[in-house]
Parts: structure tokens; sequence; C-alpha cells
């Protein structure tokens, strides 16, 4: 039965090979690294335009701006950079009458990826977290959203990018989730069974990419954008945050 607290002693690794784990909100803090990123695009998009855009852009892509937090989800909870950015040139045409070139042209000049650096805050110690993973003989794998080059720049500022057994990201052209692709293919770079396998993700996109690609446990986490009223009925079980994983039993 699936519970938001931590369970009853480490969360318990039995009959599984590979653990995945997707990127923003699971291993980092998801807000720091988008939530700066929806403001400071909305910032460059309206001094480009000389007119306000902000409203219109994080209802677009699924931003609270008052609150300050993405909305569950939405598009930026789950979507590659790619599909944002053709959405905020859709936007850009039809607010302001633009032909889709000249709205290419505004959002080519205002587009800007998140810091993968700066912006990168951990949930717990995940180079303990991964070393104790695979000293008790389980692989690592990273599956996300987002594309390859800032998500290689975040593990190797974290110190995990060697405790990562396989990497599977937005641009690897792999449809994206909710899909199971991009889950199956790490366990195929890996040669584990899906159901030998863990997913750990903050979200619905992801948890329901581990049950289309049948692994063997999808385990949500509350770190992220998911509530736990939507994440419950479509995980075996909700934690708090990855913290909890430690100490892991070998």
């Amino acid at each position: 039965m699936s519970h938001a607290g931590p369970p009853a002693g480490p969360l318990d690794f039995d009959g599984l090979d590979l653990i995945v784990f997707d990127k923003d909100g699971t291993l980092i803090d998801f807000d720091a690294m988008w939530g700066g990123w929806a403001e400071d695009l909305a910032d460059r998009l309206e001094a480009t335009l000389g007119r306000p855009i902000r409203t219109e852009l994080h209802r677009e892509i699924g931003y609270d701006t008052l609150a300050r937090r993405t909305n569950p989800g939405s598009a930026l909870a789950a979507t590659p950079m790619a599909h944002l950015r053709a959405m905020t040139t859709d936007l850009i045409a039809r607010s302001t009458g633009r032909s889709q070139a000249a709205a290419a042209a505004v959002v080519d000049e205002a587009w800007g990826a998140p810091d993968p650096v700066g912006l990168a805050r951990p949930l717990t110690d995940l180079v303990e977290l991964f070393s104790g993973l695979r000293g008790a003989r389980r692989q690592v794998a990273v599956v996300t959203s987002d594309d390859r080059r800032p998500t290689e720049a975040t593990l190797a500022f974290l110190g995990i990018a060697s405790l990562v057994d396989a990497l599977v990201c937005a641009d690897d052209g792999l449809p994206s989730k909710p899909a199971p692709d991009t889950l199956l293919h790490a366990c195929r770079i890996l040669g584990v069974d899906p159901i030998r396998t863990a997913m750990i993700g903050d979200s619905i996109a992801d948890m329901r990419m581990a049950k289309a690609a049948g692994v063997g446990r999808r385990i949500a986490v509350l770190s992220g954008i998911g509530r736990e009223a939507e994440l419950e009925p479509v995980s075996d079980i909700v934690i708090g945050s990855i913290a909890v994983l430690m100490p892991l039993r070998a």
C-alpha cells in the first residue's frame, strides 16, 4: 500500500538489478532549475516584444506565476526543450499576429537554457546514494526529459557522472515520457529485464512511463512537481524524497 512517509526501514530493493532515476524533481530541486528559467524567459520575451507576455507564456507552459512553481501535469513538468520552444513560438505567433518565421525570430533572440550547474541543487547526498546502490550490486541509470548536454554537465557538477551506468535524454531521438521508449532503452543498454528494474520519479509522466515499460517497481517522490493524490494511483509506493532511501540495504 502506498504512503507518503518513509518506509519502515530501508526501502527493499530485493529482486531489482537496475534503479532508474528521473533528474529534475527527483535528484535535484525542480523549481530551482525551471522556475527561474520560466521567469527569465518571460523577461527576455517581453524585452524583445516590447509588450507583456508573461501571463500568457506561463499559462501555456504550466507555470504558476504567483506561487512561483510548476503546475503538476503541465508541459513544463515533463516536456523536452525542443517542444517547449515550439510551444513558445506558436504562442508568440497567435498572440501577436506574427508569422511563424517572425515569431521564431523573436524566440531565437530570447531563448536560453537554464544553467545546468549553477541551478542544480541536489535533494540528498547523491554520491553516497549512487555509491551505495552500486556497492549493493545494483546498476544506476538516469532517464530525463532534459537534453543530453546540460544533463551531462549537471551530473558532472554533482560528482555522479561516473556512477551512472546509463543515461537517456530527451534529444536522443526516442519518444519522450510518458512513452516507455527511453526507459526501455536504458534497460537494453544495461541488459536488464524491465521486471528487475525500479523507476523513481516525481511526475505522473514518470510513473506512466514505468507502467508502460513493465518495470518491477514504480516509486514516486514528493520532492518535485507531483502531488500525493495523483501519484498514489499510478505508483507502487510514494515516498517523501530519495533521501529516505539511505541507508541502503545490500
